[in-house]
């Protein structure tokens, strides 16, 4: 196919969306390179994200070409090579891909690629996961509001056991810690965030180890996971369960804080699996309660992932102001690749393709009812 019949192909996939090859609104793309039109077209998001990275087009405004595009589907109307999409879903099906082997790829490909890079983007606090902006006005001020609503939604109190699965960089664990005066153990797949970690945390009743949640054994009275179930895998949603049923006192919560989707999925987009996030999936509603049944009663459903646009401009403009501080140990591909990952992720959010909940579970039910302080 030549560049201007391949061209009118795209132009009318994106007509629907309003957005135009080489206009002049934000959300319009540029192409810098012909060859741009029949990569997408038999790649698919994989080839978009790909190109973008080496490139071949641009846009002002990412996180608004993805917003029109989504809100429209449009990504369905793109015909992938066939016979590699279906490998994908079919490797996603026989590969436990979150096995226990393989519980730190994820550690070692994204959380430890520098410390210096998530201190300039995130808060104070190195919170990476979406702040609760109800009443903040500041990134720093929404992640502390985050961190006191689970700490109020656990109902802590002094000298508690709390678990917290999936720790990062130690946020929750020094604030619970300070705030609530509890005994805090974290986990960590990352080499990274457990220097970190044990660093920020120091001098307060706080233990954090580098340890696969499967080995966990130990009671506690409360148990939290932040961001972490997305690494879980679909083939183990049963087993993360089991070990969090196991490890709780028959009178103790758990709260998950997940990213998930409207649907039940098996497999992730193909970029952010290479690129960004390997191995991840995002839950669904069906998939949690299914490997939940049994094991827990819900008490409390919270959705607000509106906030994780906010959230995720909020990091996007922190890294673009202080890219000049790190750049040097990064190169300008990194800089597309990660621009292009928290815009695409904001554009996801604002069109509530992706969704953020906080789910309060218990073992037996709360005599009277759950409720925590507002």
């Amino acid at each position: 196919m030549k560049e201007p019949k391949v061209k009118k192909v795209v132009q009318k996939i994106l007509e629907p969306s309003d957005v135009q090859i080489n206009g002049n609104r934000p959300w319009d793309i540029r192409i810098h390179n012909p060859n741009f039109y029949e990569r997408v077209l038999s790649g698919g998001s994989l080839a978009l994200g790909e190109s973008y990275m080496d490139g071949w087009w641009d846009c002002e405004a990412i996180d608004q070409f993805f917003e029109r595009i989504l809100k429209d589907r449009l990504h369905k109307k793109v015909k992938v090579n066939t016979i590699q999409f279906l490998w994908v879903k079919l490797k996603a099906k026989i590969i436990n891909a979150q096995k226990r082997s393989k519980a730190y790829v994820i550690g070692e490909w994204h959380y430890d690629i520098g410390n210096n890079l998530f201190s300039v983007m995130l808060d104070k606090g190195l919170n990476y996961s979406c702040g609760y902006w109800k009443k903040a006005k500041t990134l720093d001020d929404a992640q502390e509001a985050k961190l006191d609503l689970i700490c109020r939604k656990m109902g802590l109190r002094s000298g508690m056991k709390v678990l917290d699965i999936g720790c990062g960089w130690g946020g929750f664990a020094k604030y619970a810690a300070e705030k609530y005066g509890v005994n805090i153990y974290g986990i960590t797949v990352s080499q990274e965030q457990l220097k970190f970690a044990n660093k920020f945390c120091q001098g307060l009743d706080v233990i954090i180890e580098l340890k696969d949640y499967r080995a966990l054994k130990e009671k506690f009275d409360r148990i939290v996971s932040i961001g972490m179930f997305e690494h879980v895998g679909f083939k183990n949603y049963r087993t993360f369960m089991k070990v969090v049923h196991q490890c709780i006192e028959a009178d103790g919560l758990f709260l998950l804080h997940t990213i998930a989707g409207n649907t039940s999925a098996n497999s992730t987009d193909p970029w952010l699996n290479k690129y960004i996030f390997p191995n991840s999936l995002i839950p669904s509603a069906k998939q949690i309660t299914t490997a939940a049944e049994g094991l827990f009663l819900i008490e409390d459903w919270h959705s607000f992932g509106q906030y994780y646009d906010k959230t995720l401009m909020a990091w996007y403009n922190n890294f673009t102001k202080n890219w000049t501080k790190i750049k040097d140990k990064y190169d300008d591909r990194f800089y597309r690749m990660w621009t292009y990952y928290l815009l695409l992720s904001a554009g996801c959010f604002r069109t509530r393709r992706n969704q953020l909940w906080q789910i309060v579970f218990s073992k037996k039910g709360i005599k009277g009812g759950y409720r925590y302080r507002e």
